[in-house]
């Protein structure tokens, strides 16, 4: 059955079937995508059983290691490394309240990270009904917690990689120490624990304008642009605050 809104013209509505068939398309290279990726086989088992830090029960820094962070029946763990401390050239405003904004802006959050991490909070509950899901930086528990405070996380399970190799060994980190924003997703098999897909797609070339996207279908604010006849804006970059 055909769909028609008020006042459109018939020029509209060819145009809009048209381009239709091409979203089907599209559904079905996702779709097509997706399958695939679940079809991989188990990457490289985990080099160690990396100790990170979190916030203990009383505030104090406490360790966690990546086995731990498996609930009982849920095998698969998605990571997302976020950039605390941000890129070196990345000079956008830092916090401009609370004990963050006190920070060097070098040694403070990335903006984009942190506007992915306002939407993925949202979404952290309902995702840990069927996987662990870790949010993990570099800086010190402390100043990450301090920063998820002032931001008004609540869901998100937050996590120092300060004193492991972590961020170096899965490519959140370059060889210069400089932050990198990947998605990882590790899988248990017994007491196996195996990498199973990164967003490498940060990594690949781009054809001319266009955006990486490595972790693009998880992001309702870039994806909300899209549908507008504006697009995506190429001058406009997200803030801390506005």
């Amino acid at each position: 059955m055909g769909i028609t809104f008020p006042g459109e013209s018939n020029v509209y509505r060819v145009a809009r079937d048209r381009l239709l068939e091409q979203e089907i398309e599209l559904r079905r290279g996702m779709e097509a995508v997706a399958a695939a990726r679940r079809e991989l086989p188990l990457g490289g088992v985990v080099p160690e059983d990396y100790v990170f830090q979190a916030q203990g029960p009383s505030g104090e820094p406490s360790n966690v290691r990546l086995s731990e962070l498996f609930a009982p029946g849920t095998d698969s763990l998605v990571i997302y490394s976020m950039m605390f401390p941000r890129a070196g050239d990345d000079d956008r405003p830092g916090p401009q309240a609370g004990l963050t904004a006190g920070l060097p802006l070098g040694e403070g959050p990335c903006p984009s990270c942190t506007a992915f991490l306002d939407q993925l909070d949202g979404a952290a509950e309902h995702v840990s009904q069927r996987l662990n899901l870790a949010i993990v930086g570099k800086a010190p528990i402390a100043r990450i917690t301090t920063f998820a405070q002032e931001r008004g996380w609540r869901r998100l399970r937050l996590l120092s990689s300060a004193g492991n190799n972590y961020n170096r060994d899965y490519w959140a980190e370059t060889g210069e120490g400089d932050q990198q924003p990947m998605l990882n997703v590790f899988h248990r098999d017994g007491p196996t624990i195996s990498h199973f897909w990164g967003s490498e797609l940060f990594y690949a070339p781009e054809d001319p304008g266009q955006d990486p996207r490595h972790v693009g279908t998880l992001e309702p604010l870039w994806n909300l642009f899209d549908f507008t006849p504006e697009g995506r804006p190429s001058d406009w970059v997200e803030e801390m605050s506005y």
